[in-house]
């Protein structure tokens, strides 16, 4: 006969008690957890930092290789004007450079003002136009990104109105306002206004669709819905559309202003072609160039600044 012997807790207690008492290790009858005893030995070195190199290749394909087609676009214009007598040669362009901005901010009369002057006066047009078409572009995207019957009314018309040259707005402009500054401002805003709208509308479709089906779950609102969804969601496409905007509203700043006139840097070209001087001509090209880099760089910084990926 096999018999069993049923120990009670305080019979377990009593257990734990004594062997406590003579020095034993004990241990929880409920649980099998062992202790690992601390280790004496000396604590380890702490792990040293791995050095970070400079990377040299990258920083020369940054620096040295733009410099380098610098050098080359120079070399070719050197080349090509070495005989000529009617083109400048970079050497002659850039001492007329150095002279033209020792004084950039001379003012002469409403027609004859430093070249200073004349950048201000053009970016000035630029961002009211530029700021105008973002009122307006970028709501009106999300608009038909978000409503079918907005998009199949709406589209026909921008695919018609998109493709027009911006010197055709031209002319509706001076009619319309009877002034070549309000004119240029709304060649501005029209030619400006059509990438924000295809953009963020593009962005506000690719939304995906699991995001709206939990916020019609959660019986967001509308408001809600643009704020905490569509925004993040649709802001580098948006950012994608107001770089393309920007560069395409300083282009036709340029040609618009030689058509109007007044103080500007497209007005002060075309002056600068009556009076026959080239230099001045080149420069203007170089720093039409330069500051429409400057603002699209920005706005790329922009972009980087302000992603949600």
């Amino acid at each position: 006969m096999v018999s069993a012997v049923f120990h009670s807790p305080s019979d377990a207690s009593d257990a734990l008690r004594a062997d406590k008492a003579a020095g034993k290790p004990t241990s929880n009858p409920m649980t099998s957890t062992a202790v690992a005893p601390a280790s004496t030995g000396p604590a380890p070195a702490p792990a040293t930092k791995p050095k970070i190199l400079m990377d040299w290749a990258g920083l020369a394909l940054k620096t040295l290789a733009p410099l380098a087609g610098i050098a080359l676009l120079v070399a070719i214009w050197a080349l090509l004007t070495m005989k000529s007598t009617t083109f400048p040669t970079p050497l002659a362009t850039w001492q007329e450079a150095v002279k033209l901005f020792s004084d950039p901010f001379y003012s002469n009369g409403p027609n004859d003002q430093g070249i200073g002057w004349n950048i201000l006066f053009s970016l000035k047009r630029v961002a009211m136009g530029f700021g105008l078409a973002a009122v307006v572009g970028i709501p009106l995207g999300f608009l038909i990104g978000r409503s079918t019957i907005a998009s199949a009314m709406l589209n026909p018309i921008i695919s018609l109105l998109r493709p027009v040259s911006p010197l055709a707005w031209l002319p509706i402009g001076l009619l319309v306002f009877k002034s070549a500054d309000p004119a240029a401002i709304w060649t501005i805003f029209i030619c400006s206004i059509w990438p924000m709208i295809i953009n963020t509308a593009v962005g506000v479709q690719r939304v995906p669709e699991d995001y709206l089906n939990v916020a019609k779950v959660l019986n967001l609102s509308e408001w809600t819905i643009v704020k905490k969804i569509l925004f993040p969601s649709v802001l580098p496409y948006m950012l994608t559309g107001v770089r393309l905007s920007v560069g395409t509203a300083w282009l036709v700043i340029v040609a618009a202003e030689m058509l109007t006139g007044g103080v500007g840097i497209g007005f002060w070209v075309w002056d600068e072609w009556n009076n026959l001087n080239v230099h001045h001509i080149l420069i203007a090209i170089f720093v039409i160039g330069i500051v429409g880099l400057l603002l699209e760089n920005a706005l790329v910084a922009v972009a980087k600044r302000f992603s949600f990926e």
